[in-house]
C-alpha cells in the first residue's frame, strides 16, 4: 500500500507542471479546449503541428436552441429503458459508496469477455482510460504510433506529458497501414494505438490482418485497440481483438457504454488487458473513481438489453444509409463508415462551413487532414438526418 501511495505521489509531483492544462476530468478536456479556442478566436481547437486538426465551432449559449446535435457521435435512442429505470432507482442509495456494486459489474464484464476480473479496469468512460494510459506510459517521454487521422484523446495527453506522436496515413481504402506502423517502431516507441472502427473516419481495418499485426507486434511493444464503436460495425464483436488478451498477448482493449448503449452522459467504460498492465495503471491512478452508483447499475442492466442493441444498430444503419445516399447524390466524396458517423469532404473552409451549419441550428464537426477539409456528421434519428441534409442544400445552393 505504501509503495502504491509513493508511486502515485512521486508521479504527481513530477507531472504537476506538464499536466497543468489537463487538470480536469478527461471527458471535459475537449469542451474546455473548445472554450479556450473560442475565447482566443483560434481557427483550430488543438494546435497540432501535424496534418490533422479540428476547426473551432461557433459559440452556442444553449444547446436547446439547436435543431440537430450531430457532433459527438451520441446514440439518440439510449439509454435502454430498463437501464434508465435502474439508474433512477439507484439514485436514492447515493449516500453510499459503490465499490461492491462496481466489483459486481466488473465480474459480470469479466465473465462476458471470458477473462479474469483482475484483467478489467473500470473507468468513467473510455476516454478516461485513454488519457490515464497516456499519463502512465508517457511520464518519461517516448512516442506513440497511430493512424493519420485518428482519435486524438490518448495522443494529445501523451504529448502534454512529454511524448511524441508518429502518425501514418491510412491506406487508400481507409484501413490502417499496418506495415508502415510496424516499420515505424523504434527504441522510443512506448505504445501502438489503433482505433477500430477508426474515429473520425468510421472505417474498419480487416480483423484478420489486425489480429496478426497485434499478435506479432505486441511481442515488441504494447498495442492499444480502441473498440468504442465495434458493436456498431458490420461484424460487431466478432472482429474484437479481446481473444489476444486471453492468449496472454500484451494487448489492451478499450470499450465504452457510450455508443451502442446510449450512455454517453452516464460515463462508464472499461479496459481489458494483462493483470500486470492493469496493476501498472492502478499504481498511478485509481480505476473506478468517478463512476456513480446509478451509472454502474444502469450499465449492468444494459448488458442484458440485447433487443435494445439490435434496435439501435438497425435504426442507425438505416439513417446512415439515407445520409450516404444523399452525399453520393450530391457528389460529396466520403470515406467508408461502419459506425454512427460519416466523414466527407466539404468544398469550403471548415470554419466557414461550421458557421453556416450552426446558423441553421445544426451542430457537426469539421476537420482538416490530407490537405482537405472535412465534415464529420454523427448519425441521429432519421428526422435529424433530414434536417441535416436540408441544411446542406440551403448552404450549397
Amino acid at each position: 500500500m505504501n509503495n502504491q501511495y509513493n508511486n502515485r505521489r512521486n508521479w504527481l509531483k513530477k507531472s504537476a507542471l506538464s499536466l497543468a492544462g489537463l487538470a480536469l476530468m478527461p471527458q471535459d478536456t475537449w469542451a474546455r479546449a473548445v472554450e479556450l479556442a473560442q475565447h482566443n478566436n483560434s481557427t483550430f481547437v488543438f494546435q497540432n503541428t501535424q496534418s490533422f486538426n479540428e476547426f473551432t465551432p461557433p459559440i452556442v449559449k444553449d444547446d436547446e436552441q439547436l435543431r440537430a446535435i450531430l457532433r459527438a457521435n451520441e446514440n439518440p435512442y439510449g439509454p435502454p429503458p430498463k437501464a434508465a429505470a435502474a439508474f433512477q432507482k439507484e439514485v436514492f442509495k447515493g449516500n453510499r459508496y459503490a465499490w461492491k456494486t462496481l466489483n459486481d459489474l466488473r465480474d459480470k464484464i469479466a465473465k462476458k469477455e471470458n477473462v479474469s476480473p483482475e484483467q478489467i479496469l473500470m473507468a468513467p468512460g473510455s476516454s478516461d482510460i485513454l488519457e490515464k494510459v497516456a499519463m502512465v506510459f508517457y511520464q518519461n517521454g517516448g512516442n506513440v504510433i497511430s493512424a493519420d487521422p485518428s482519435y486524438m484523446s490518448l495522443i494529445n495527453v501523451s504529448k502534454a506529458v512529454g511524448g511524441e506522436w508518429k502518425s501514418y496515413k491510412l491506406l487508400d481504402d481507409s484501413q490502417h497501414d499496418l506495415n508502415a506502423m510496424a516499420t515505424g517502431i523504434d527504441i522510443n516507441t512506448k505504445l501502438i494505438y489503433i482505433c477500430n472502427p477508426n474515429n473520425p473516419t468510421g472505417s474498419v481495418t480487416n480483423a484478420d490482418d489486425l489480429r496478426e499485426f497485434c499478435s506479432t507486434i505486441s511481442e515488441k511493444v504494447p498495442v492499444f485497440v480502441d473498440e468504442a464503436y465495434i458493436e456498431l460495425s458490420d461484424n460487431g464483436l466478432k472482429d474484437s481483438m479481446v481473444s489476444l488478451v486471453r492468449e496472454g498477448k500484451n494487448v489492451m482493449i478499450a470499450r465504452t457504454f457510450s455508443k451502442i448503449y446510449g450512455m454517453a452522459g452516464l460515463r462508464i467504460g472499461y479496459l481489458i488487458g494483462q493483470k500486470e498492465t492493469i496493476e501498472r495503471i492502478n499504481d498511478i491512478t485509481r480505476g473506478g473513481m468517478g463512476i456513480t452508483a446509478p451509472s454502474i447499475v444502469a450499465a449492468s442492466v444494459s448488458l442484458d438489453s440485447s433487443d435494445f442493441e439490435v434496435m439501435t444498430k438497425q435504426k442507425i444503419t438505416e439513417a446512415r444509409k439515407y445520409t450516404e445516399n444523399y452525399l453520393e447524390s450530391k457528389q460529396y466524396p466520403k470515406l467508408p463508415s461502419q459506425t454512427n458517423f460519416i466523414i466527407f469532404e466539404i468544398p469550403i473552409d471548415g470554419k466557414e462551413f461550421l458557421d453556416k451549419m450552426y446558423s441553421k441550428k445544426v451542430a457537426v464537426r469539421a476537420f482538416t487532414f490530407w490537405d482537405r477539409n472535412w465534415c464529420r456528421v454523427s448519425i441521429g434519428t432519421m428526422e435529424e438526418m433530414q434536417i441535416f441534409t436540408q441544411a446542406m442544400d440551403e448552404i450549397f445552393v
